[in-house]
């Protein structure tokens, strides 16, 4: 699991090592490792190093002394001045000075920029030279390496402002909300998180791995039975949105379920035909699927009131969402995309996709369930205010179906007796995780019938 650090939270990690090791040289640390992921993604040619003022130009001004040992470098003071001990360091080195004309002028026979004007600290966006300068490094093609942060984003913040695009990222300790959260992740490129010896303390935002799903998943044992594996009702599809019914079958059967009983109303031969291990008709259950492909609201309130009158857990998506019964609703999990989580709220789609934090705490903290924000970046949020950002996976997924399939495998877990929040990471990660290891434009079912070889993957590696 990886800790997300706040730039605040980060500072005071930082200032305890200082109050532990007041002589620790944690610059030069984070210098080493900028220098070595340069020489790793481009291992020669001249290296062109953007500074800034603060202690973010003074890492890159290091880093451009390491490598100026032994290749071509220029350095750009962007903002006019900059780190003096780093900067001589650099100078004495072998660096050269260009000014902002001779910095684009050089990016022709340049192989790497390392961008490393502004950091934790900075307010977002850039000055015009600097946006033209980090407009040309696009333009022309030239791999940028960025040193905590693609120079323009804000730290916190999940927004895309005027910046550079990197290649690759350097973070230190920990990676921060703009590595994680999308729009603003798609700007960082691969991240590196250099250990540089400032240890992350548990905080209320935090990414879920490969080896957290390994370790989270429901393995049946000898003793398993169907019975206690879990029993699933599918409330799902309609006559008008039948596929949403097969699919949310698909997804809770190829994750495992001990049982799926199918109560929606689409009609029961279809699923029997595709699906003939599914028992049609509601029971005994440990969980049930509300919403998806329900097409309208008829009944929609009476239908998910049944799931609290029986106390049955639940995975509430699509139409669903909109006809909540009153009260708090432990234990159920909510799957909302960004416009329904604004309909919700009573905002705008563009205020949910820019504050996908602040939104997805608000609706867990108002209902008591968990919420599972689906989108590029996916989050769980708890009632406690604590969010898990499920591990991600490729755009192919983005279409029209992954949503009802990802319901049924939310609704399986949930069978089994995890909790909603775990649920929810579990669900969106195992659905990411199998399109990563298939890319290409698979359908959703078509993934799903491949998911029980990634959780055989799993398993075998605890």
């Amino acid at each position: 699991m990886r800790q997300i650090l706040t730039a605040k939270q980060l500072r005071a990690a930082e200032q305890r090592v200082f109050d532990a090791e007041p002589d620790v040289d944690l610059m030069g640390r984070a210098a080493q490792a900028v220098a070595r992921v340069t020489d790793a993604v481009v291992p020669t040619g001249t290296v062109l190093v953007a500074v800034g003022q603060g202690n973010n130009g003074g890492d890159g001004l290091f880093a451009a002394a390491r490598l100026a040992a032994h290749r071509p470098v220029l350095v750009w003071l962007a903002m006019g001045s900059a780190h003096e001990a780093g900067l001589e360091a650099a100078v004495v080195a072998g660096a050269q000075e260009v000014d902002a004309v001779g910095a684009i002028k050089a990016l022709a026979e340049c192989s790497v920029v390392v961008d490393a004007v502004t950091g934790l600290g900075s307010r977002p966006g850039l000055p015009a030279e600097v946006e033209t300068f980090a407009a040309a490094c696009q333009a022309q093609g030239v791999p940028v390496v960025a040193v905590d942060l693609p120079s323009g984003l804000g730290a916190d913040d999940a927004r895309v402002h005027p910046s550079f695009q990197a290649d690759h990222t350097v973070t230190f300790g920990a990676p921060k909300p703009c590595h994680v959260l999308n729009p603003a992740a798609s700007r960082c490129g691969v991240l590196h998180v250099a250990d540089i010896g400032i240890d992350a303390e548990p905080t209320m935002l935090r990414a879920a791995e490969e080896s957290d799903i390994a370790a989270w998943w429901p393995v049946p044992g000898a003793r398993s039975d169907k019975y206690s594996r879990g029993v699933l009702v599918l409330d799902t599809g309609s006559e008008s949105y039948p596929g949403a019914a097969l699919l949310s079958c698909a997804g809770a059967l190829h994750v495992g379920a001990g049982m799926v009983r199918y109560a929606g109303r689409a009609p029961s031969g279809l699923i029997m035909s595709r699906f003939p291990s599914v028992v049609i008709g509601d029971g005994r259950a440990e969980a049930t699927v509300l919403g998806s492909g329900w097409g309208d609201r008829d009944n929609a309130e009476s239908r998910v009131e049944w799931a609290k009158l029986h106390q049955l857990p639940a995975v509430v998506d699509a139409d669903a969402l909109y006809s909540l019964p009153s009260g708090r609703l432990d234990g159920w999990l909510l799957t909302p995309h960004a416009g329904e989580l604004a309909r919700i709220l009573g905002c705008t789609r563009a205020h949910v996709e820019s504050q996908p934090l602040e939104c997805v705490r608000e609706v867990a903290r108002t209902t008591g369930a968990a919420v599972l924000l689906k989108g590029a970046t996916q989050y769980v949020a708890e009632l406690s205010g604590r969010v898990t950002i499920a591990v991600p996976g490729p755009a192919w997924t983005a279409r029209a179906g992954s949503g009802d399939v990802l319901a049924g495998i939310c609704g399986a877990l949930l069978a089994s007796g995890l909790p909603a929040w775990k649920a929810g990471v579990l669900g969106a990660s195992i659905q990411a995780m199998t399109a990563a290891r298939n890319p290409g434009p698979y359908t959703p079912d078509e993934l799903s019938a491949r998911m029980p070889a990634v959780i055989a993957e799993l398993a075998a590696a605890r």
